[in-house]
């Protein structure tokens, strides 16, 4: 052994002793959502061994790699908790340690258990670069992982040697493509017709694809136009050990993605279509299942719960009387726990989760429509919602909103905002009205042109609609740069303030560093004249209209219309509230002369 292969070999058994894994975690982001889906655990070494490359190929080479992979799992599985990171984690491991005699087994099972993360929140993936000589029993190996209700993946898919057949075989929840195919497909026909195959086959498998490696905003502006929307790559965010968990809005509008939908208040919530029905516990044996089905016919489906009534699983009807009807089906069985045959990664949702955030989770996850998702009240069991009915409600919601949106920001227009005050007028529901409105917005669009114009009006509304996340809220774009908010809490004043100190933040980057240094730049007025024109600011006004005087949208509206022309006197951003609450005479005369005219 030469002196390299030497010090190699002391620095990674030094590693195995010690636990010297380092785990950084790449965000893997829902662009459709802007959110993020999870994080890849990446594991470093030290010294000599620091990059994974080297770090692997010696544990290879010495007959170490379980060893090393089990070591980097755990630290992964550890870091992942300990600094709360949303949504999944996912893990790489090779098949060929999958398959290795002396790899243990339950490990991972172990491991999540003992720092207290649900399994189904842990992806192992499977890189398709190793061959694979026994593939039947990476099939059953991975089929294993699945029933104590992992998730798995294909990663790296077209880079190896198996492809597609691994593909079929192993039916994998996510694939993640090969960055080969990701690098300037938007310049490759050949790449293009690749990620379209890819994502035909992927919605006839109820399979999510990752994009990796997206080094380019033309790359990631492709991959959306095709339907691909879990992307991950250093042009989002770079392997960090301490991850960023959520994209600025600025980000998110430099990237030139379509905005993310707002939720408005006519989108219920789900606990309204959650029907009462009993659940069963999961030392319940088949055949006890399989006789409440037979006693209801119309009985679906049944939610599996554990002693805290929490639910862990989803028992569907034809699933247990296929079983049952097989031959030798009744008496293998019969006494088996539901656990056995019970969907172990069912749909489970608050009750107080808004129809089209159900709709987006149940479209990703390819749901049968015959079946149904599991309602809780603060993590308890609390009843089932068909898929058919959701769907129906989902569907009559977006076809209403979708006819009156702006096309620009996706945010419902003028009818859906005169309808939330309407609604709020009839119900005698107090509520305050925000116009929001852009100052030095025609300037701004002279100098540095139309598509900067609109990435702007694209900041200001994903600005406002982060800033009313947490809060009962409509929000509405009017058009051009005019936005309009409902609040229906008190902290109305709060959150206009927090978008104006938003906007005013995230908005200088689109201005030069030498306008930003001289709070604004020279421009020539419509008379010919040169004149200074400030930064971009914000003008709000907003009203909290009197419910029993103000009979429509229309008086409202120019209450807030007052109130904003108040605001825009002042030079800088400006919150102006108005103490008037009802329409003004000359208001009220205006639309009593239409009414007469009409008649």
């Amino acid at each position: 052994m030469n002196e390299a292969a030497e010090l190699e070999k002391q620095v990674l058994e030094n590693i195995l002793k010690h636990g010297t894994v380092n785990t950084l975690f790449q965000p893997i982001y829902d662009i459709s959502k802007q959110d993020i889906l999870g994080f890849e655990a990446l594991s470093r070494g030290v010294d000599c061994l620091e990059m994974p490359d080297q770090l692997f190929a010696a544990a290879g080479i010495h007959n170490k790699l379980s060893e090393l992979e089990l070591l980097c799992r755990e630290k992964a599985i550890e870091r992942f908790v300990s600094l709360q990171l949303p949504g999944k984690l996912f893990l790489n491991v090779s098949p060929s340690t999958l398959l290795d005699p002396s790899h243990p087994r339950g490990e991972t099972r172990h491991l999540v258990q003992k720092h207290g993360l649900a399994a189904n929140r842990v992806v192992i993936e499977v890189t398709e670069q190793d061959k694979v000589d026994d593939g039947f029993l990476l099939l059953k190996t991975i089929e294993h992982y699945r029933r104590l209700g992992f998730n798995i993946a294909i990663d790296d898919l077209g880079a190896g040697y198996s492809g597609l057949k691994q593909w079929s075989e192993l039916c994998p929840e996510y694939v993640k493509v090969d960055r080969y195919f990701i690098d300037y497909c938007d310049q490759s026909i050949v790449k293009r017709e690749f990620l379209k195959s890819i994502i035909e086959l992927a919605k006839a498998t109820g399979t999510s694809v990752i994009a990796e490696g997206i080094e380019r905003v033309e790359e990631l502006s492709l991959l959306e136009k095709l339907g691909i929307v879990n992307a991950q790559g250093y042009l989002l965010a770079y392997p960090q050990s301490e991850p960023t968990i959520e994209l600025e809005a600025s980000q998110w509008s430099a990237l030139n993605l379509t905005p993310k939908m707002n939720t408005t208040e006519q989108s219920i919530a789900i606990g309204w279509l959650a029907m009462t029905q009993s659940a069963i516990h999961q030392c319940t044996q088949c055949k006890d299942a399989h006789k409440s089905f037979e006693s209801d016919k119309k009985l679906m489906s049944l939610a599996v719960v554990n002693d805290n009534r929490e639910p862990i699983g989803l028992l569907h009807r034809d699933q247990l009387t296929e079983v049952f009807a097989a031959p030798y089906g009744h008496a293998l069985y019969a006494k088996k726990s539901v656990m056995e045959l019970m969907d172990k990664q069912p749909l489970i949702v608050d009750e107080n989760a808004q129809l089209d955030q159900v709709s987006q989770q149940i479209t990703e996850q390819e749901f049968d429509i015959r079946r149904h998702i599991i309602i809780t009240r603060d993590g308890c069991y609390l009843g089932l919602a068909p898929l058919r009915d959701i769907l129906k409600h989902i569907t009559e919601e977006k076809i209403r909103h979708a006819q009156h949106a702006n096309p620009l920001t996706m945010l419902p227009g003028n009818v859906a905002i005169n309808e939330a005050i309407e609604t709020r007028l009839r119900k005698q529901s107090d509520f305050s009205l925000a116009y929001i409105d852009l100052n030095h917005f025609k300037q701004f669009n002279d100098l540095y042109g139309y598509a900067s114009g609109d990435s702007v009006i694209k900041l200001l509304a994903d600005v406002t609609v982060n800033a009313c996340e947490q809060s009962p809220c409509f929000v509405g774009h009017i058009g051009g740069d005019d936005f309009m908010v409902v609040f229906d809490a008190d902290d109305a004043e709060q959150l206009c303030h927090q978008i104006i100190n938003d906007f005013e933040q995230q908005s200088k980057a689109f201005f030069t560093p030498e306008h930003v240094k001289s709070g604004g730049y020279w421009a020539t007025n419509r008379e010919g004249q040169k004149q200074f024109v400030p930064l971009l600011t914000l003008s709000i006004g907003l009203v909290r209209p009197d419910l029993d005087n103000c009979k429509n949208s229309h008086q409202v509206a120019a209450l807030a219309t007052d109130a904003k022309k108040e605001a825009k006197r002042y030079r800088n951003s400006y919150l102006f509230v108005c103490n008037r609450r009802r329409p003004s005479v000359s208001v009220v005369k205006i639309e009593k002369d239409q009414a007469e005219c009409s008649a």
